[in-house]
């Protein structure tokens, strides 16, 4: 579990598909994936991999429980990933659209980043980034990431954004 000033991460559980799924059920939300928003099996599917993933890896996405609702608001955490033919770590996130303009996923991706390189002693997270996803953008330059290198992924550009030790 990590905590900041306003956010509880904990690992995520099967329990959180209903408050997942109403991030991800989200047209807005979903529009930085340029996917369709998710039904209640795709959630389910979603967790349940993240949960495997946590199990294999010894990390994946937390929960994101904003201190003074108790609201799941968000996910934030990181996932081992395959990029340009490179093992890769990625630290993402996912937050409720009412719940956006607050700086929470800066809150959240800053004390995920600390983890990955101080707790875990990672030597590299990244960052893959829609080039019209202006938010996701600044919050990555706002915890010390920069722009490395455009790349095509399913079909899709996306920029890299990294940070090293």
């Amino acid at each position: 579990m990590l905590e900041t000033r306003r956010l509880i991460l904990r690992l995520m559980r099967p329990e959180d598909i209903d408050g997942l799924l109403r991030i991800f059920s989200d047209p807005k939300v979903m529009k930085s994936f340029g996917v369709a928003p998710f039904n209640r099996t795709q959630m389910e599917k979603w967790v349940w991999r993240n949960i495997i993933h946590q199990e294999k890896h010894g990390y994946g996405l937390f929960t994101v429980i904003h201190k003074d609702d108790h609201v799941l608001v968000g996910d934030c955490g990181l996932e081992h990933m395959e990029v340009e033919g490179q093992q890769e770590v990625e630290l993402g996130y996912d937050f409720r659209s009412d719940y956006w303009g607050q700086g929470l996923a800066s809150e959240a991706a800053r004390a995920v980043r600390d983890f990955a390189l101080f707790t875990l002693h990672l030597p590299r997270i990244i960052s893959l980034i829609r080039p019209d996803n202006v938010a996701s953008r600044k919050v990555s330059t706002k915890i010390g990431m920069k722009l490395e290198q455009d790349i095509m992924r399913g079909g899709e550009k996306y920029h890299i954004y990294s940070l090293s030790t």
